[in-house]
């Protein structure tokens, strides 16, 4: 019988948003042979176990340590290994976030496990769905090991079924070692807009934009869409706007329900970030664009055009209503 240890990101005494999946996953996981969903928190402030506790798991493992703060992938992957230890972990994993996208392969290599990434669908205990070559094709993985570890992908897993309350329990400390890793600073970026991997609606501009400067027009539309702001690799390579704001295999996976693509050729590596979003606009000046092979709507037409024309009928519906 599986017992499945999925770990949470937390923040201000709540779980994040982003960890949810992960643990629908790991509910998943645990159903297919009737086995026990575990959750693990860990920081040096976990009272955000609270929040955990109706997720239908055995029980909400908390570890506290001053090492977990800031958050260091050595000092995480020790944890981990720890937890993994101490319930008897046959599978462990989480939302493939960027921190545990770090975290969970140190741990998978100190216990000599496999691990698989970005999984999509959960076909048995040991075997699960994962995208390959960039989306274009998908795989099943059979896993064989001490330990499986899993990250998923998280668009692909609704919020989890809600459960019982479980138990909170902490574990026995442990030396957590950070390698001689120090933490100078953590520089967080303060935005008015929901987050690109949570947001209804997605504006994405690529490398047509040409100038930094020009992302302002879209800058407009999305706000008065109540979305967030996207880029391509090419254009967040090319300085125009924040890394942090790049939607692809190498950035963001977005599955919003409307994602407007401007200027966006539509290299693969993009849409492997973006073909999962219920409703694709797009518009580019090129009728051969890649882009419009998976757009819902397409519009050929150069964006000067057409964005101040569209964010002006969106600001008049919004006034008439």
């Amino acid at each position: 019988m599986s017992r499945v240890l999925v770990v949470l990101e937390t923040a201000n005494g709540a779980v994040k948003s982003a960890s949810l999946p992960g643990v629908t996953c790991g509910q998943q996981i645990a159903a297919k042979d009737g086995g026990e969903l575990h959750l693990l928190v860990l920081g040096a402030d976990v009272s955000a176990a609270e929040a955990a506790r109706g997720f239908g798991a055995a029980a909400v493992h908390t570890l506290t340590a001053a090492e977990l703060e800031p958050f260091t992938a050595e000092a995480w992957g020790d944890a981990i290994v720890h937890a993994a230890r101490s319930i008897g972990a046959t599978h462990v994993g989480g939302t493939a976030t960027s921190t545990l996208r770090d975290a969970l392969p140190r741990a998978a290599a100190v216990l000599d496990s496999p691990l698989v990434s970005e999984v999509v669908a959960v076909k048995a205990v040991d075997t699960f769905t994962r995208p390959i070559s960039a989306g274009r094709a998908l795989v099943d993985m059979k896993l064989s090991g001490p330990v499986a570890f899993f990250t998923a992908r998280a668009t692909e897993f609704p919020p989890p079924n809600q459960g019982g309350s479980s138990p909170v329990k902490a574990l026995g400390g442990t030396q957590l070692n950070t390698r001689g890793v120090t933490v100078v600073g953590v520089h967080k970026t303060e935005s008015a807009r929901p987050a690109l991997t949570e947001a209804r609606v997605v504006v994405s501009g690529g490398r047509g934009m040409r100038e930094g400067a020009n992302f302002g027009v879209l800058e407009e539309l999305t706000d008065l869409l109540g979305g967030a702001l996207g880029a391509s690799r090419a254009a967040t390579d090319a300085g125009m706007v924040p890394a942090d704001l790049q939607v692809g295999q190498t950035g963001k996976i977005v599955a919003p329900e409307l994602y407007i693509a401007v200027a966006i050729s539509g290299a693969i590596q993009h849409l492997a970030g973006m073909k999962g979003s219920k409703t694709i606009v797009a518009i580019n000046k090129d009728e051969e664009a890649p882009i419009f092979q998976i757009a819902d709507y397409g519009l050929v037409a150069k964006w000067e055009d057409t964005i101040p024309q569209l964010t002006a009928l969106v600001r008049q519906h919004k006034a008439a209503n």
